[in-house]
């Protein structure tokens, strides 16, 4: 019971959300999880409400048939989905679902709240997800980047990007040798600055 009193926070038709609940949860996929659910309230008669339930993958239409002994389910993903909206009306509020392709699937008479509620649980899954892509697209843009990077790194050639142009001196002798050779492991900082300085001074004290 537990499960159901969580999805009548809102005045919601027990009757119902205890209907569509127990096959919604059939439905629902690994991590998948239902956050809202809303029920259809018409003015004057409201035997068989259609309900719109939000889960963290897709938006749920469950409409009654044959008088109320079957109930019909369709379903949409956020990826199929381009935004959410709803408009307040005399008799409740209409909540609108715009998809990518396709006719936009409206749904009439829910209750002011729960069309507020319904909103607000889809339009944050939705942004979710939005987001999740652009970081998914942000990974694969690195990716495919990455073997190229890769590949410098393991080959060689990258080493001489390290490599300072070479002062024109005199005849070099075998202390200036040195000298340049630790000048170009401090470059490439393989060697600390203090190492490189304590090297200098013995190579210097040598002389």
């Amino acid at each position: 019971m537990n499960l159901i009193d969580r999805f009548l926070s809102d005045e919601q038709d027990p009757k119902a959300v205890e209907k569509v609940l127990g096959k919604l949860n059939d439905m629902l996929t690994a991590n998948e999880e239902l956050i809202y659910l809303a029920v259809q309230k018409r003015p004057a008669v409201n035997l068989l409400p259609d309900c719109i339930a939000v889960s963290t993958k897709r938006i749920f239409y469950c409409t009654p048939g044959n008088l109320g002994f079957t109930m019909n389910f369709k379903d949409i993903s956020w990826k199929s989905i381009k935004e959410v909206s709803f408009k307040e009306e005399i008799f409740g509020s209409k909540f609108i679902c715009v998809p990518l392709h396709g006719e936009n699937i409206i749904t009439e008479y829910i209750p002011k709240v729960q069309a507020r509620k319904l909103y607000q649980a889809a339009y944050e899954q939705l942004e979710d997800f939005k987001e999740q892509q652009r970081l998914e697209d942000l990974d694969e843009r690195r990716s495919s980047a990455s073997p190229v990077t890769v590949n410098a790194l393991s080959e060689p050639v990258e080493e001489k990007t390290f490599v300072p142009p070479a002062p024109v001196e005199e005849p070099e002798d075998e202390t200036t040798l040195k000298l340049r050779k630790l000048k170009t492991l401090y470059d490439k900082h393989l060697i600390t600055q203090e190492e490189y300085e304590a090297k200098k001074a013995d190579i210097l004290d040598s002389l």
